[in-house]
């Protein structure tokens, strides 16, 4: 989930290539919803072993209500930290839901 801040706007998809997708998000380079609110931090994510698999927990994600959205974060990631530079290797990871 990208967000816009600690409790602001929140995005949940699915991606093949998290390190390139939030890349994106965080650069504006695509337009969209992400762009249009600022969701520029990665706050939680979940891996999945297949895109099928991946696809039907975005879904369960999306239908859920914004209060379990944020539980998901904060029982993760409490300080709604940036996870992006975790994943690409700049510092541990905390906070993040493998």
């Amino acid at each position: 989930m990208m967000a816009s801040r600690r409790n602001g706007t929140l995005y949940a998809g699915v991606t093949s290539d998290l390190i390139r997708r939030v890349a994106q998000h965080r650069d504006g380079a695509v337009e969209g919803f992400t762009r249009r609110y600022g969701c520029k931090t990665l706050v939680w994510f979940d891996m999945a072993d297949t895109m099928d698999a991946a696809i039907g927990r975005e879904k369960q994600i999306k239908a859920g209500s914004r209060a379990r959205k944020i539980a998901l974060i904060e029982a993760a990631n409490p300080h709604w930290r940036d996870l992006y530079p975790a994943i690409v290797g700049q510092v541990g990871t905390d906070g993040a839901s493998a």
